[in-house]
């Protein structure tokens, strides 16, 4: 079902952006608009452009908004691989998008006045507070730890003795 969904929701969501279908829509409301004194500009006649634009764009909301919400969460997935990817970049950039209002205002004003410091001529520098660890470097950090000798694999690399 919510394949079905995802599918319906991004092919109409693609039609609804082409523009042959915003001609349509104009040659609709033109038509009606024509024919508003056929109908003698009744209340049947207004009440059938209301109502079919209420509905239409009722539905095309949830189209929409569906749509939107994937591709804002697929970018963020693949900003936060970025991010991960690239050993200088600040891990902590990474989910942002999950923190407060007051939290992102922190970061960008940092982040805008880093900005205007670089185009004033400045050297570029991190933002405040220290970096995010990573999972990595964690690991770097931690000593192995020994092998039981059941455990241990034979050293191939022995060299073999010299006959004499």
């Amino acid at each position: 079902m919510e394949k079905l969904f995802v599918r319906f929701a991004t092919q109409t969501a693609k039609i609804a952006g082409k523009p042959w279908t915003f001609i349509a829509c104009l040659a609709v409301v033109l038509t009606w608009a024509v024919s508003g004194p056929i109908f003698g500009f009744s209340e049947t006649w207004q009440l059938v452009i209301n109502t079919g634009t209420t509905i239409v764009t009722f539905l095309m909301v949830f189209l929409i908004q569906n749509t939107q919400n994937r591709d804002g969460a697929a970018m963020q997935a693949k900003l936060d691989e970025l991010i991960y990817a690239v050993k200088k970049a600040d891990a902590r950039f990474i989910g942002i998008e999950h923190l407060t209002e007051g939290e992102l205002d922190k970061i960008l004003e940092e982040v805008e006045r880093r900005g205007h410091e670089v185009h004033a001529g400045k050297p570029a520098r991190p933002i405040k507070g220290a970096p995010a660890v990573r999972a990595e470097d964690i690991e770097a950090a931690q000593p192995t730890a020994a092998t039981p000798a059941a455990e241990r694999k034979p050293r191939s690399s022995r060299r073999p003795k010299a006959s004499a």
